[in-house]
């Protein structure tokens, strides 16, 4: 394992760039996903540490070596890629061992590589199989077999699980975080699915329009986003948002939607602010509290764990994520209580995360 170093880079097509001075550090072992939506460089990153896409400017480094010049045969990486990429007329030890082939090692360091390879990833069984004959799953595990092979330094994952049915991601999931922790090697991954980069990753790195928005541990950025679009794109359902400005001592969106803030959120009299609160820090309680905000459910949408509910407050629409069953019907009122320690502040022109008082005095 090797850590991996990715410093100001940038990429351009002439005179459009479209990567913006990237900065990454990752440890050795680490799992790092590159998350956004599609679009954003994070595949585009993921080919440029691999060799497949030329840098304009900036420096990679593995393993405290600059790779900029090297092809990617010499870096010591190992990639998976969505499609598979399997030789349809060569059988799954043929594909595993191919590599190894071009490398001219002896048979027998091919053979005990491989059935290492088979026996982590429980193909053993499947290893005279033509890749015509697997399913999906399988023809995954068999691409990642063939990386795992090699013993890179790192192992680069660009999307393997989006070809993949639900049920199925779910299951290659856990067999990928595995995969990791047995054999501790730095592994970098890009989804579009924050999901997978919510219960996979060491450390989330989230990007947008060829920039970096915000990186840290998933929880962190789930907690604490830095700006608005980090909170919407984490969490699903998305967060809600109300536009408004504080006013006294609470919110008022633009329809007149009342919400007592947190006195630490201090003097921020007239300022004009996004508030947002996750659907599961919202509580239906009877619409008589004097302190809940008084909506009518729109929709209700049971998932079997849990239920979620739609509710108009005036012009303002809050989903509501509720864990187990909900006694309330479409069309009856009902009161929404937020929970006060988990509200979270935007600037509206901006778009940056207010920090509460408290906060900035303990960053000082």
């Amino acid at each position: 394992m090797a850590e991996v170093n990715i410093s100001n880079v940038r990429k351009a097509y002439g005179s459009l760039e479209i990567m913006h001075g990237i900065d990454i550090d990752v440890a050795a072992g680490e799992f790092v996903v590159l998350v956004g939506p599609s679009g954003c460089g994070k595949s585009t990153l993921l080919r440029m540490i691999a060799g497949l896409e030329d840098i304009s400017s900036g420096t990679i480094s593995i393993a405290g070596r600059v790779v900029n010049d090297l092809q990617p045969r010499d870096r010591d990486i190992a990639m998976v890629f969505q499609n598979y990429a399997l030789y349809p007329h060569m059988t799954v030890a043929e594909n595993m061992s191919f590599s190894l082939r071009l490398q001219r090692l002896g048979q027998e360091q091919i053979r005990e590589r491989v059935a290492r390879a088979a026996d982590i990833l429980d193909l053993s069984q499947l290893l005279e199989r033509y890749p015509r004959q697997l399913s999906g799953g399988q023809r995954q595990r068999v691409a990642m077999g063939r990386a795992i092979v090699r013993n890179p330094q790192v192992f680069l994952f660009d999307e393997p699980l989006s070809n993949l049915d639900a049920e199925l991601r779910v299951s290659m999931r856990a067999q990928i975080k595995e995969l990791h922790q047995r054999l501790g090697t730095t592994m970098i991954y890009v989804t579009h699915d924050q999901i997978e980069a919510m219960t996979m990753a060491d450390k989330i790195v989230v990007m947008r329009g060829g920039r970096i928005e915000q990186m840290g541990c998933p929880l962190d950025l789930y907690d604490n986003p830095a700006n608005r679009f980090v909170a919407g794109f984490l969490g699903s359902p998305a967060m809600n948002f109300l536009a408004g400005s504080v006013d006294g001592d609470g919110f008022t969106s633009k329809s007149g939607v009342k919400v007592a803030l947190p006195a630490n959120y201090g003097a921020m009299q007239g300022r004009q602010v996004l508030l947002g609160v996750r659907p599961e820090h919202i509580e239906i309680v009877s619409k008589d509290r004097p302190d809940a905000i008084v909506a009518n459910v729109a929709l209700i949408e049971p998932t079997g764990l849990d239920t979620l509910v739609v509710a108009r407050a005036g012009q303002e629409e809050v989903t509501v994520s509720y864990r187990g069953r909900m006694d309330v019907r479409v069309g009856e009122t009902v009161g929404l209580l937020r929970d006060p320690g988990h509200l979270h502040l935007f600037d509206q022109s901006t778009l940056a995360r207010i920090q509460p008082a408290d906060q900035q005095k303990s960053m000082a």
